[in-house]
């Protein structure tokens, strides 16, 4: 391993003092840096030793959520012979008995799973089981669909982070929920919260550019093309153009991939925004008068746009 020596004005090789945790030039005897964090593993693993032995002795972090803070003693199976009659007989009996955060622990994975189809960062999830716990603590969630409710939190937790997602796009993870079940888990979700607060809840203001880049992106455009469209659909937002902020995107990446040379079907972009072909049609209708001031100059001339098709 090299690193550049202030003393020595070069590359050099350095040494790793594992005790003191010193990195160490090798030619001058510099300390390049020192009380560095050894970041691998605490333990080793033998060629003799048993796949399904687990050697780390520490558990998840801890969660404020849950009663006893995520931090509870889990039994886990046997792995050797001689303590496999003990080891599962605790295992059962630690089953059978009443864990009061069950439930809540099945809620959380099944957020987490979600999030991570969705690619959501950590945050977004954990408002999502914020906001289903508060749910849960006022024990009016039984009998109603748990996927469309875990999906629902999801939703709101994405609207209140900035970072919304459509319906269509939750319901792809919600196992089975549809949208009309996600749209009333929602409505639901939103009572319970407001009658618990005694105020209505922020949910955040959806705009169309806030789903363009990824749009974009499963349609694989370019940078440049990029930047048109995410300019384009802010200055859409001086109109008065009464559509909803997805159709406004598709309309946009419509106009946008018309113009340039990376030309996109109008199927493939109903595909990549979840937008029906009809409805990108009719937000067509609605930007075209405006299309000369919604369009960026340095991205299309006057004669580009003349030769866009009308509606």
């Amino acid at each position: 391993m090299d690193a550049f020596c202030s003393d020595c004005k070069k590359n050099t090789e350095v040494v790793f003092d594992h005790s003191a945790g010193d990195t160490v030039c090798s030619e001058c005897g510099l300390v390049l840096e020192s009380h560095s964090i050894d970041e691998t593993s605490e333990w080793r693993t033998f060629a003799n030793e048993s796949g399904d032995n687990d050697p780390v002795r520490v558990g998840g972090p801890s969660n404020p959520l849950l009663t006893d803070g995520g931090l509870s003693t889990v039994i886990a199976k046997p792995n050797g012979a001689s303590g496999d009659f003990l080891s599962s007989s605790l295992g059962r009996w630690q089953n059978r008995g009443s864990n009061p955060d069950r439930s809540l622990i099945l809620a959380f994975k099944t957020i987490a799973t979600m999030s991570d189809r969705l690619g959501l960062v950590a945050t977004i999830k954990d408002r999502a089981n914020e906001i289903y716990k508060k749910v849960e603590d006022q024990k009016s969630t039984r009998g109603r669909n748990q996927d469309a409710l875990l999906a629902a939190c999801l939703y709101i937790a994405c609207r209140q982070e900035d970072k919304p997602r459509t319906v269509k796009e939750i319901c792809s993870v919600a196992n089975g929920a549809t949208k009309k079940e996600i749209g009333r888990a929602k409505e639901y979700i939103v009572k319970q919260l407001e009658a618990e607060k005694g105020q209505s809840v922020e949910m955040g203001t959806i705009h169309a550019g806030d789903f363009m880049r990824r749009f974009c992106s499963n349609l694989g455009m370019t940078n440049q093309v990029v930047k048109a469209a995410q300019e384009a659909v802010q200055k859409s937002e001086e109109f008065d153009i009464r559509r909803s902020p997805v159709s406004i995107a598709a309309a946009v990446i419509y106009i946008i991939t018309q113009l340039s040379e990376e030309k996109k079907l109008l199927r493939d972009i109903s595909i990549a925004t979840g937008v029906a072909e009809g409805t990108i049609r009719n937000s067509y209708k609605d930007l075209y008068p405006h299309i000369s001031k919604i369009i960026p100059s340095w991205y299309a001339k006057e004669e580009d746009l003349r030769n866009l098709c009308s509606p």
